[in-house]
């Protein structure tokens, strides 16, 4: 039997299938690196404000280098960077992590 896990974040639980890219939430499944899923919701975010990789760098305090291994899923960040990543970035680090329906 495949087991599902429960995240409630702000009142809204969400379920994670695993082997799959995205449940019907739009949740981006457990069986995906946390990392990764991490890079990609950045990039996202920095791909909807129109924003390269160099002048978001520039607006958070990170080199361009250290942004793209982030976006790769290639930098391992503590819970506390990604609490002061999102706050830098004026969103809350639930949607860094898990993403958001409509998109970051």
């Amino acid at each position: 039997f495949p087991v599902y896990r429960s995240y409630q974040f702000h009142g809204t639980d969400k379920y994670l299938e695993p082997n799959s890219s995205r449940n019907q939430a739009g949740v981006v499944s457990a069986s995906e690196p946390l990392k990764k899923r991490l890079g990609a919701n950045l990039r996202s975010y920095r791909s909807k404000e129109n924003l390269s990789q160099e002048k978001l760098a520039l607006r958070i305090g990170f080199t361009p280098r250290y942004l793209a291994g982030i976006e790769r899923g290639e930098r391992n960040l503590t819970l506390d960077s990604v609490d002061a990543l999102a706050d830098r970035l004026g969103i809350d680090s639930s949607k860094l992590l898990l993403g958001d329906q409509d998109g970051i």
